[in-house]
């Protein structure tokens, strides 16, 4: 009988660590892509002593185009197929498009589009097979426009287009799509993409491991999208009443306030 994991990238820290810690717990085997490897030894030492099966760890940089072939390299080898793929690695970069170094945001677009959609695609056929779940990791700012932050805004706005997307495609092959849109979560991508939290996210703040548990029951449930806590779950429904135009320079001060 072949063996199945659920491929977590991004997993090395905040929202995909827990994540791991998540499937794990509920009895999942896990296969840990993220470019830090000793990071991911660390947290396959702690899913060991928790109990859980021995994670296969795969330091990958998925900037690099063939990232998506160094996964199935490393997957075939350990004799292992994908029944759940949870695409959560992606950076932001804060600051104007036009003044933010062209390659770091051609990067982004690397990690939270194409290897996304790669890995996607790429797996669909062992996804449909063993009747298993898909989960991407997109964010509140999906819902709006980003001056100061223009590509990751609109990165996440196709990750969750097409995830949606997706959910309609593969719900006949009995395989779950989820879009996981939290709001701001104090992890090291904050400290990345070169902002801190302020009085005007304050509210919309909620923990990496609520954030987590919240995009495994979801998954679990069939839901098309999750927007975890409450005050994020306000923000899609509000801005249905906004006009684009004060949005945008109602962000757009947002962000230079950072």
């Amino acid at each position: 009988m072949t063996r199945c994991v659920t491929l977590i990238t991004g997993a090395s820290s905040g929202i995909g660590a827990d994540l791991a810690r998540v499937f794990a717990a509920e009895g999942h085997r896990l296969a840990l892509v993220a470019r830090r490897r000793e990071r991911l030894d660390a947290l396959a030492d702690e899913i060991v002593a928790a109990g859980g099966t021995a994670p296969v760890v795969i330091p990958c940089d998925l900037t690099h185009p063939d990232a998506g072939d160094l996964i199935a390299d490393a997957l075939a080898s350990a004799g292992v197929e994908v029944d759940h793929l949870v695409n959560n690695a992606g950076f932001g970069l804060l600051g104007r498009a036009v003044m933010l170094e062209r390659t770091a945001q051609l990067d982004m677009i690397a990690v939270n589009v194409r290897a996304l959609t790669d890995l996607s695609l790429r797996f669909s056929d062992s996804l449909i097979r063993h009747r298993g779940g898909l989960l991407n990791v997109a964010s509140v700012a999906a819902y709006l426009p980003g001056p100061g932050m223009a590509v990751y805004y609109a990165t996440k706005a196709y990750v969750l287009s097409f995830t949606e997307a997706l959910h309609r495609e593969l719900a006949g092959h009995g395989v779950r799509v989820t879009a996981l849109c939290p709001g701001p979560v104090p992890t090291e991508f904050q400290d990345r993409a070169g902002f801190k939290p302020d009085a005007a996210t304050t509210g919309l703040d909620i923990t990496s491991a609520r954030v987590a548990r919240a995009g495994y029951d979801g998954l679990m449930r069939g839901k098309r999208v999750i927007v975890p806590g409450t005050g994020a779950r306000l923000v899609p429904f509000l801005l249905r009443f906004v006009p684009h135009a004060p949005l945008l320079a109602v962000v757009d001060r947002l962000q230079r306030r950072r």
